[in-house]
């Protein structure tokens, strides 16, 4: 009988917060292995599905996807990229990814990742509920932990389960749950962020092209073959407002211009935003009988395109050692999820932090600051041990290499 203070009670292992790629991901892997989870979040499927974010895929990540069954349409409508361009002292610098390491990232937003996993939830039965409210998850130290929520049309909800998982993004309520006294958070803001962009205009470029120059920083991106996504390093207080497409256009292309001549091709502005970014990681990543997951344990800056590939490979582990504490090993089987996730997640820090002080221009920067990065970019694309790292490093770790 339901509590009398919800109007239905569910059991299920597994209750997820966030029905984001990490938790849809982590629901398609536990039910792949006849784990049922319920999933529920704050936001409509139409507000995730038109909230623009990160677009690139490491190589394990695309894989995933595919050999899992989520689906195909990467192989259809992703575009394969070998490599990225550097540009700076007004040239380019190509890092060939599959001479270097043999492999290659896709370029596939986040918002068809999010589609796909929906939409395979969807075709597979799995439970997901959008649009949700009044969030609470209680007696997480015990291992009888639930969660009660209320849904769009105002009834009230529980879920009772073995285990939670937090995956509620970046302003997490889940990992508040954590106590303070036993939490520790590591950070740091950057003191700029990137003016964004999307544009009805052809590719410029077929690659990624990531520019350094005396004007500031610019990512050029690609989207489909009639609409491109472009950053320029901007102040975090500057208003998307206050920019008219022509100063936009002008700014992009002054920190591309290179002695090649090379120019971004232009049209109409159908987006502008300002994204302020930083670094984070919580610890512990577990908590009792509730796991954190993505980016509710910790974010990357955007400039070595690691935060959903981080976040798909949370909940590729975390469904390993879910699936073996629901089975013969018991719960002890949960302490290995925090030191794995680690290993990776701080890697990523560090190559994230790596890449935006390598590319960006500091607030009171001075000439020799612009002529030392010069010779670290230089040291990058000029030596093979150099790109080798980049490639390394952005297009993932093999699962050998973490331990």
């Amino acid at each position: 009988m339901a509590d009398a203070t919800v109007d239905t009670v569910a059991s299920v292992p597994v209750a997820v917060i966030g029905a984001g790629p990490a938790g849809l991901m982590l629901a398609h892997l536990l039910g792949r292995a006849g784990v049922e989870t319920i999933v529920i979040d704050t936001r409509s499927r139409r507000e995730i599905e038109t909230t623009h974010r990160a677009g690139i895929l490491e190589a394990d990540a695309a894989r995933d996807l595919i050999e899992t069954g989520v689906s195909d349409r990467i192989l259809r409508e992703g575009h394969e990229h070998e490599g990225v361009e550097f540009r700076f002292g007004g040239r380019p610098h190509r890092i060939d990814f599959k001479e270097l390491v043999g492999e290659s990232v896709w370029l596939y937003p986040q918002t068809d990742v999010f589609t796909d996993l929906a939409d395979a939830r969807d075709r597979d039965g799995g439970t997901v509920h959008f649009g949700v409210k009044d969030t609470e998850v209680l007696d997480i130290t015990t291992d009888a932990p639930r969660v009660r929520y209320t849904a769009p049309d105002g009834s009230r909800h529980e879920i009772r389960a073995r285990y939670v998982v937090g995956a509620d993004g970046s302003r997490s309520m889940c990992r508040d749950l954590v106590p303070e006294e036993r939490r520790v958070r590591y950070g740091r803001e950057y003191p700029f962020a990137w003016f964004g962009i999307m544009a009805e205009a052809p590719k410029s470029a077929p690659e990624l092209v990531y520019a350094h120059s005396e004007h500031g920083f610019a990512l050029i991106s690609q989207r489909t073959e009639t609409v491109q996504r472009m950053y320029f390093q901007c102040d975090p207080e500057e208003s998307a407002d206050a920019w008219p497409d022509d100063r936009i256009w002008e700014t992009l292309q002054a920190r591309v211009a290179g002695q090649d001549g090379f120019r971004l091709k232009e049209g109409p502005i159908l987006e502008r935003t300002v994204l302020r970014f930083r670094s984070f990681v919580q610890e512990p990543m577990r908590w009792g009988s509730m796991a954190l997951a993505g980016d509710a344990a910790h974010t990357v800056p955007p400039t070595g395109a690691r935060g959903l590939n981080l976040a798909l490979h949370d909940v590729k582990v975390l469904a390993d050692v879910l699936l073996r504490a629901l089975g013969s090993a018991g719960e002890a089987a949960l302490d290995d999820y925090q030191p794995r996730a680690l290993q990776r997640v701080w890697r990523a820090q560090n190559f994230s932090y790596w890449m935006t002080q390598l590319l960006h221009t500091a607030p009171g920067g001075t000439p020799f600051d612009l002529r030392r990065q010069l010779g670290e970019l230089d040291n990058v694309v000029g030596t093979r041990a150099g790109r080798t790292y980049l490639a390394e490093q952005y297009t993932g770790w093999p699962a050998a290499s973490l331990g």
